[in-house]
């Protein structure tokens, strides 16, 4: 088991932040008593997602100002509706897995009521295992497409790596980081 940080998650944050703004580890590594290393295990993934993000987010905002305003409103808005889709979409995956695991553990107690040395005399619990057990698979249906859906957007991205097509400044990377952050 890996030993706990001596840092607090407000000082990784902090750290987080500079390195962002191209502060170098080493520097940050003296200043706040810890290894390079550690900053870079700690922070790298973390920072390369951000960064990947604020890419995302700078190309984004790049392309609705480049719309007419009546059509900056209506790119908002579809964005709106797709972020509720998402929502909802998550919410009936996690409610169809909660049923699923309830009727799976419904069926596992059907199963017990079967007679082992001679199933066919527990005809009528077979049954009731296969339906519910049909009822468990069909409820489990929407969260198993979106895992099936992200693992599949997942190996894309790790076959194609991140797109750093869009040549943003530090300066740029910097704004964009503290715009979202105001906004939380």
């Amino acid at each position: 088991m890996a030993r706990p940080s001596k840092l607090k998650p407000e000082q990784w944050t902090e750290i987080t932040k500079r390195l962002l703004a191209g502060e170098k580890a080493a520097d940050l590594a003296r200043e706040y008593g810890v290894s390079k290393t550690a900053i870079s295990a700690r922070v790298s993934k973390r920072t390369e997602t951000i960064q990947t993000v604020a890419h995302q987010v700078v190309a984004a905002e790049r392309a609705l100002s480049e719309l007419p305003i009546s059509e900056q409103l209506l790119a908002v808005n579809l964005a709106s509706k797709l972020r509720a889709i998402s929502d909802n979409l998550a919410s009936a995956a996690q409610y169809g897995a909660q049923t699923a695991h309830r009727l799976s553990a419904l069926a596992n107690s059907e199963v017990s009521k079967v007679d082992d040395a001679e199933p066919l005399k527990s005809i009528e619990s077979l049954k009731g295992v296969a339906a519910l057990t049909k009822l468990a698979n069909d409820s489990a249906s929407i969260a198993l497409n979106l895992l099936a859906a992200n693992k599949e957007t997942v190996k894309e991205l790790n076959v194609n790596g991140p797109a750093n097509q869009y040549n943003v400044t530090p300066g740029q990377l910097k704004e964009v980081v503290e715009s979202v952050q105001a906004k939380f």
